[in-house]
């Protein structure tokens, strides 16, 4: 069984979401708090511009499908986050209008190819995170970030597996939440 919290329980599940143990990784490693700013993209259904929206001052969530932004603005309003979260219409791989922005999130195919937008937004010291089920795409997205002169990339994956703790003893559970996806983290 994977636990969710509650405020991502009250959310819909349309495209694939990024799950709370590789948000909870994102939100550590990257240090997003009260006043930072974050980029998010593609938007998808939502749960990681949600996640970030609880913490960030600002989250900019782009998505270039129509299905995909309409359920992640109603996610939005599910979560009463409208206030800090907006979901922007616009593909991400025709550049990033924000500057000076302290995380850009990318979750989504050829994420390699926004890195140099990445770049731009960012402010010195800010944070990309890629959010990549292949290792191939690791590949692809650390050789841009070296192309782009990103600094302290490294590649993490997080996995999940519960315990049983019950009264006839404690003990692994048999299954567990293993492969989600990479991140690989850079800092400008």
């Amino acid at each position: 069984m994977i636990y969710f919290p509650e405020n991502l329980r009250k959310l819909k599940r349309g495209p694939q979401v990024m799950l709370p143990k590789d948000i909870g990784m994102v939100l550590a490693f990257t240090g997003v708090g009260k006043k930072s700013t974050c980029i998010d993209a593609g938007a998808g259904s939502g749960w990681l511009a949600v996640a970030l929206g609880n913490v960030a001052k600002k989250v900019v969530s782009y998505e270039r499908r129509e299905d995909f932004a309409l359920l992640a603005e109603e996610n939005v309003k599910r979560a009463g986050l409208a206030r800090y979260v907006k979901i922007k219409r616009k593909d991400i791989f025709e550049g990033i209008e924000e500057e000076e922005v302290d995380l850009v999130t990318l979750d989504m195919a050829d994420s390699e190819k926004v890195v140099p937008h990445a770049r731009k937004a960012l402010k010195e010291g800010g944070y990309v995170v890629g959010y990549l089920p292949h290792a191939e795409q690791v590949q692809r997205f650390v050789k841009a970030l070296n192309e782009e002169k990103f600094r302290d990339v490294f590649c993490i994956e997080c996995i999940v597996r519960e315990m049983l703790a019950r009264e006839a003893g404690f003990r692994p559970d048999n299954m567990g939440l293993m492969h989600t996806a990479y991140l690989v983290f850079a800092k400008k």
